[in-house]
């Protein structure tokens, strides 16, 4: 490498917002690359400690030596004082689930960066993973991408595309979409730090848009078709939630399941038998 590149690689400067493993995994790939970070920025400790992939960068950013900042929101003040305290060419933003305002995509020198877990404008909205295996589409991916105000409207830097087998589930897909972070993050690395990135805008006539999913969304009735309820189970296993089936008193969590024509609980056309699942007593 040509000095004249050593100096721009080391003069830029590049910030981490996250609070969940996607996140880590790119910090990660990051250090592995011999790359740097000059802050990293995390919810405190008590927020969403029941998000999925939740994780906490404390030791990873003491083992780095890299400042830690903990918030509870992205738009506090605090944020852009220090993204111009550190004069911050790029931020990453990716795994948070709230939507940067101006003045913080602003503050840093070229702006902020995020990943999104579908091929954009496919997809946009929340629940990424658990969508894709409902609609039953036959390939997602991973879209790196310049954040605007927009919900995931941005110009786009990169994407990986993900196929999907028929029968994949929540907890696959999760580490397939973990995967392309991760190349994504080594494919365009060096284009970021040194200013080399070109940007595609979005075809607005393709956007689709997704929208989030709660807990209570899991339930299966006892009218639900057997494959509409094996799918659901497939979509909404770990890190997510889990499926669940209220029985009388009981309130039965599936992780997995198989269908059956005698056995297990009934549902239209069959009956679902749990293969790893929970039982909770209801009050």
């Amino acid at each position: 490498m040509r000095v004249q590149e050593v100096e721009i690689i080391m003069g830029t400067k590049i910030g981490f917002v996250t609070c969940v493993q996607l996140g880590l995994s790119c910090i990660e790939k990051i250090y592995s690359m011999e790359g740097q970070l000059d802050i990293v920025i995390t919810l405190k400790d008590e927020k969403a400690q029941k998000k999925s992939g939740r994780i906490f960068l404390d030791k990873f950013a003491e083992d780095h030596n890299i400042p830690l900042l903990k918030i509870n929101n992205i738009n506090q003040d605090i944020v852009e004082k220090t993204i111009k305290e550190k004069e911050l060419d790029w931020l990453f933003i990716i795994g948070w689930s709230q939507i940067a305002k101006k003045n913080i995509l602003n503050a840093p020198r070229r702006g902020c960066i995020g990943m999104h877990p579908t091929l954009l404008p496919q997809g946009r909205g929340r629940a990424s993973i658990p969508w894709a295996i409902l609609k039953g589409l036959k390939e997602t991916g991973v879209t790196l991408f310049r954040l605007d105000e927009g919900t995931d409207t941005g110009d786009i830097i990169g994407q990986e595309v993900i196929s999907l087998s028929a029968k994949i589930t929540a907890t696959e897909l999760y580490n397939k979409v973990n995967e392309a972070h991760i190349t994504l993050l080594e494919q365009f690395w060096n284009g970021i730090v040194e200013d080399k990135i070109s940007l595609k805008k979005q075809n607005e006539r393709e956007a689709t848009y997704w929208e989030g999913r709660r807990p209570e969304d899991g339930e299966i009735y006892k009218d639900m078709a057997l494959e509409e309820a094996l799918t659901l189970i497939r979509a909404v296993t770990k890190p997510y939630p889990g499926a669940f089936y209220t029985m009388e008193d009981e309130k039965w969590i599936i992780w997995s399941a198989r269908g059956s024509d005698t056995n297990g609980l009934p549902v239209s056309d069959g009956f679902i038998e749990p293969i790893e699942y929970e039982i909770v007593k209801q009050r």
